[in-house]
C-alpha cells in the first residue's frame, strides 16, 4: 500500500513540475529567414533544417523547382535556434508569401505559428503557386507537428 501511495505521489509531483511551453514569457515571434511564392511542396508540411549546408541546399533545389536562381543571399543558419521549413502546399490564384510572423507557442507538442489573414485584392490571373517559407523558433520549443494559424 505505501509503494502505491508513493508512486502516485510521485506521478502527482511529475506532472505538477512540468513546465508548460505555452506560457507569456515563451510566446514570441518567430525570424523569417527566407519565404517565396514558388518553389515549394505541393502538399502543405513541415521539415526540420539540420545545418548550414542542408539550409542551402534546400533554398536552391526550391528556387530551381520554380525555374530560377536564388534571388537572394542563403541566410547564416541560426544554431541557437531551431531552423523550420514549411510548405503552404498549392493555391490556384494570389500571391501567398508569408512576410510576418505573429507570434509562434507549443501547446501540446504542436507548434502554432501565428500569420496575417490572407486578403485577395479581387480578380486575379489564375496561377498556380507553391509558396514556402522558412523560420526560426527557439531552440527549447518541443514539439512533432506544426500548424499555421491565420488572424487578422
Amino acid at each position: 500500500m505505501n509503494k502505491l501511495l508513493m508512486l502516485i505521489v510521485a506521478l502527482i509531483m511529475s506532472c505538477t513540475s512540468a513546465v508548460s511551453q505555452n506560457s507569456k514569457d515563451m510566446q514570441t515571434k518567430g525570424e523569417i529567414l527566407a519565404s517565396e511564392t514558388q518553389g515549394g511542396a505541393d502538399q502543405a508540411g513541415y521539415k526540420m533544417i539540420k545545418d548550414q549546408t542542408e539550409l542551402k541546399n534546400i533554398i536552391t533545389q526550391n528556387f530551381k523547382k520554380s525555374g530560377i536562381q536564388p534571388i537572394m543571399e542563403i541566410p547564416v543558419f541560426l544554431k541557437n535556434k531551431k531552423v523550420v521549413l514549411y510548405n503552404l502546399g498549392t493555391f490556384n490564384s494570389g500571391d501567398h508569401k508569408i512576410s510576418t510572423i505573429k507570434s509562434i507557442s507549443v501547446k501540446d507538442n504542436v507548434l502554432y505559428v501565428e500569420v496575417p489573414e490572407y486578403q485577395s485584392g479581387g480578380m486575379e490571373i489564375q496561377v498556380m503557386s507553391n509558396p514556402w517559407f522558412i523560420f526560426s523558433v527557439p531552440s527549447d520549443y518541443q514539439f512533432t507537428s506544426v500548424e499555421l494559424k491565420y488572424s487578422k
